[in-house]
C-alpha cells in the first residue's frame, strides 16, 4: 500500500522569521502566505503544552512550497547552526539556479559564504553549499547547457 499521494512541503524552524524569508525571497521564492497557529491543534500536533508559532509558507516558480515558523511560545531550542553534512537530521535544502556564480555572489555580498567551495559533477552540473541564515545550508546548483 502506498501512503504517499503527493509531497507537499517542507518546513524548517527558525529564530528570526523575517531574515530568514528575505533570504529566500531573494533566491528567488514567493511568499504565499503568512499566518499564526496555536491552541489545541497546534500543542497536540507538535506535543508541545503551550505552541504558538508564526508561518511564512513560500513557493519555488515551479511551485514547490516550503514554510518557515518561528516558535512565539515556547521559545525555540537552538540547533547547530555549523552542522556539517554529515551531522545527522536536515541535511540541506536545495535550488536549482539559473546562474550559480551569480547566485553566490549576490548572497555572499549580503554575508552569508560557502560551506566549502564550488564543485562540478560529471560535466553536468555545478553545485555548492552556502550557509544561510541561522546556519541552514542551501544547496545550489545549475546545469550546464
Amino acid at each position: 500500500m502506498t501512503h504517499v499521494q503527493r509531497f507537499d512541503h517542507i518546513g524548517i524552524t527558525v529564530a528570526d522569521l523575517d531574515t530568514a524569508t528575505a533570504f529566500f525571497v531573494k533566491l528567488g521564492l514567493e511568499v504565499e502566505g503568512t499566518g499564526s497557529v496555536q491552541g489545541e491543534f497546534a500543542e497536540l500536533v507538535c506535543g508541545i503544552p503551550g505552541t504558538h508559532c508564526e508561518i511564512v509558507m513560500l513557493k519555488s516558480p515551479d511551485g514547490a512550497r516550503f514554510e518557515l515558523a518561528r516558535f512565539v511560545t515556547p521559545d525555540h531550542v537552538p540547533g547547530s547552526p555549523h552542522a556539517m553534512a554529515n551531522e545527522l537530521g536536515l541535511r540541506n535544502v536545495s535550488f536549482e539556479v539559473g546562474d550559480l556564480q551569480a547566485a553566490v555572489d549576490e548572497l555572499a555580498a549580503d554575508g552569508y559564504g560557502l560551506v566549502g567551495g564550488m564543485g562540478d559533477y560529471e560535466g553536468t552540473v555545478r553545485m555548492a553549499y552556502v550557509r544561510g541564515p541561522e546556519g541552514i545550508v542551501v544547496s545550489l546548483f545549475e546545469y550546464f547547457s
